[in-house]
């Protein structure tokens, strides 16, 4: 059995992904603990405490704990938590040394995101345990794409991977930006992409779903994810006003995130009253994790214009139910969807190019069947529990070798 400690400093996977923070990294932490106690390992997860109502401890399943750790106030952006960092790695290194003293130490640390890798980092010197480092999302891949972060990010995603002693990668598109862009040594990076719950994510019967969600016929675009410049939603408005079909509707599944989230809400808003849209685009709150399944067998298409992504769950999600995607061809995306039999990957941002791909599908039903079921069957190379089993023998491999040593 192995233990280990999961920083999730800025978010909990205790919160609905879709608004604020919450996102595929809440699905990521939350699906993979669970999977590894399933394993029969066990996981405790270190967040920020950000509301004052749950208790400090929640236990979630058999082998899986959330600890709630005061570091500043409950309000913080996510732009001030740097400041809260040491903290926060303070609270956790007193509740590991305390295990550690009870006989139930920890085995390893797993640190999600910079802020959290910061934190792993000192910890791993401070109690000598491995760290490993899931990044999620790179700030010098953002800048490329004009989502410029500040250079203390910069600065500590470099010193992270360079101490870090594995680096779990998503896809080998995130093994290449790790490697060109941070000068990683790839011998210290695993490709160990997430996975789906097929329990929840399968193909159904689309009247039924769209009965249940009150969407009635006509083809339906769907954009899930949070609101926000980097996910695009205003391409997937584009994409809709562009299609020759006055009876398409797009669905936006998702709420304001981050400190440009309200205003990019509003500006979304506003184009789709000037673009005459107001009757055709949806806004739905955010969803529980699993009713998003019920979205995904309502609609015909995913339209997924993100300017970057590390993996993209959600494009994996809708492959699961049977809904093919058209995605930008950036990050994950890349290997997620198969062009031509899976959905469509889209170079640039140019929503002609997006109106193009959905037309072919909503024109031609058959092709539209066959990437369904190639979609759903090419999901089932992605489950939480091999992703679980990946991490078990990377644990056992740092159990034998060495920490790196960057001091």
């Amino acid at each position: 059995m192995r233990r280990i400690a999961v920083l999730s400093l800025h978010t909990s996977p205790l919160v609905q992904p879709g608004s604020g923070d919450g996102g595929g990294m809440n699905v990521y932490v939350r699906e993979l603990v669970s999977a590894l106690a399933q394993a029969g390992g066990e996981a405790t997860v270190f967040v920020r405490r950000s509301d004052p109502t749950p208790p400090e401890t929640v236990e979630v399943e058999p082998g899986v704990t959330v600890v709630h750790i005061e570091a500043g106030p409950f309000d913080l952006s996510k732009e001030e938590l740097p400041g809260v960092v040491d903290e926060f790695a303070d609270q956790v290194a007193e509740r590991l040394i305390a295990a550690d003293l009870d006989g139930n130490g920890y085995d390893a640390l797993l640190a999600n995101y910079w802020l959290s890798g910061v934190a792993g980092h000192r910890l791993k010197h401070e109690l000598e345990l491995p760290l490993t480092t899931v990044f999620h999302t790179l700030a010098r891949v953002k800048a490329e794409t004009g989502d410029l972060e500040p250079q203390r990010r910069l600065d500590a995603e470099a010193e992270v991977i360079a101490c870090s002693d594995v680096i779990l990668a998503n896809s080998q598109e995130e093994v290449h930006q790790l490697v060109d862009l941070y000068g990683a040594d790839s011998t210290r990076i695993e490709v160990v992409p997430p996975g789906v719950d097929h329990a929840f994510f399968s193909p159904g019967f689309q009247g039924g779903a769209r009965d249940a969600v009150g969407l009635g016929p006509g083809p339906v675009l769907l954009f899930v994810g949070r609101i926000q410049p980097l996910k695009g939603v205003d391409v997937a408005v584009h994409t809709l006003a562009k299609l020759d079909r006055s009876d398409a509707r797009l669905v936006v599944v998702g709420g304001a995130s981050g400190r440009e989230g309200p205003a990019e809400e509003r500006r979304t808003r506003c184009l789709v009253g000037d673009l005459g849209l107001t009757d055709r685009v949806h806004f739905v709150q955010p969803q529980p994790h699993h009713s998003l399944s019920t979205w995904y067998r309502a609609a015909d298409v995913l339209v997924m214009p993100s300017r970057s992504e590390s993996f993209g769950l959600v494009a994996l999600e809708a492959a699961a139910c049977g809904i093919p995607a058209v995605a930008a061809a950036v990050g994950g995306l890349r290997t997620l969807v198969d062009h031509g039999r899976t959905g469509y990957l889209v170079e640039g941002r140019e929503s002609a190019d997006y109106a193009d791909h959905v037309t072919a599908l909503l024109d031609d039903p058959v092709l539209a069947t066959e990437m369904a079921a190639a979609a759903a069957e090419r999901s089932w190379s992605y489950t939480w529990s091999a992703t679980a089993s990946r991490l078990h023998r990377i644990c056992d491999d740092l159990a034998s070798r060495s920490l790196v040593d960057c001091t």
